[in-house]
């Protein structure tokens, strides 16, 4: 796996606070990765670490094969989660002095910033002050400024903050063209719905370690606890159910009168579910019958419960 930022065990301590503990990361080239954790876990000192703002105590950052130094800063771009914009100053004039600290010159920064303005439909806002703008609509500005450099490397911390859903999605839609563009993104974020949408891998940090890692599709098999939903056509004296709860391990059952349908989950050990469904079958018709994948919400709060139970 070609990894465009690589974090070999770093650990950084603010006096007697370990913020992280010898966390390593591979962030794969071309990929959206989610870096996840409760509050306080350790996120913001790593991406604070990726952008050069500190330093860790211990462990090392590569980007593309090569220890991280300053000129890597002109290859990533970075969103945080507090915004910072000067709200007395206009748009235009802002979003240009920005992107010339990111190395563009003056007129290929104008058409850069034109093609935005105009994407997002936000031409009108060239002149108005950021404290005439809406929380949203200073996010649409941040939002490009991060982004038009063109980074290799783009860096989220909670993207969706203060966005309406019609403007979120907006967002998504463009952090997914950019990513089909070829950008490697880190995406932190607590709404695990996003996750779910737009995360390959993801990493968790619980306590300032990496309890878990990986692609997330491959994480939700290994999490995966062998249960099903079933749907199955019956009349309510039907005595299916007792004889389902004799032979398997039945919750969750509720009974639809209306639409005659009896509803359960069973959970089914390996082999097992051909034998079930064979003998449901003889007995009822059967309207649906669907593995329950957990989310990653369902796996976040899984780990991170096992992980204090255990410390």
């Amino acid at each position: 796996m070609d990894s465009i930022l690589v974090a070999e065990s770093v650990s950084k301590q603010f006096g007697d606070h370990v913020a992280l503990n010898k966390v390593s990361l591979q962030i794969p080239q071309n990929s959206i990765y989610g870096l996840l954790g409760p509050n306080g876990a350790g996120k913001t000192t790593l991406l604070r670490i990726i952008n050069q703002i500190t330093y860790p105590d211990a462990g090392e950052v590569y980007f593309e094969g090569e220890a991280l130094k300053p000129h890597h800063i002109a290859l990533i771009g970075y969103l945080p989660e507090e915004r910072g914009l000067y709200k007395s100053m206009k748009v235009g004039e802002q979003a240009l002095y920005l992107a010339q600290l990111k190395g563009l010159d003056k007129a290929e920064a104008k058409k850069r910033l034109k093609y935005w303005f105009e994407k997002l439909e936000i031409g009108d806002w060239w002149n108005k002050k950021i404290q005439e703008l809406s929380k949203g609509m200073a996010q649409k500005i941040q939002f490009i400024v991060t982004v038009l450099h063109e980074p290799k490397l783009l860096i989220f911390d909670e993207p969706f903050s203060g966005f309406d859903p019609i403007n979120a999605n907006i967002i998504k839609d463009e952090i997914l063209e950019l990513k089909s563009q070829g950008t490697a993104i880190i995406f932190s974020t607590h709404r695990m719905e996003s996750v779910e949408e737009l995360c390959e891998y993801i990493a968790l940090i619980h306590n300032s370690e990496k309890i878990l890692d990986g692609k997330l599709s491959e994480i939700k098999k290994a999490y995966k606890n062998n249960l099903f939903k079933v749907g199955v056509e019956t009349p309510a004296e039907s005595p299916l159910l007792g004889e389902l709860k004799d032979k398997f391990e039945i919750s969750s059952t509720a009974y639809h009168p209306d639409e005659g349908l009896l509803d359960f989950s069973v959970k089914l050990q390996a082999g097992e579910a051909k034998g079930f469904l064979a003998f449901l079958s003889e007995k009822a018709d059967i309207a649906s019958f669907v593995e329950m994948v957990p989310t990653a919400n369902d796996i976040f709060i899984q780990t991170v419960q096992n992980r204090d139970i255990h410390e």
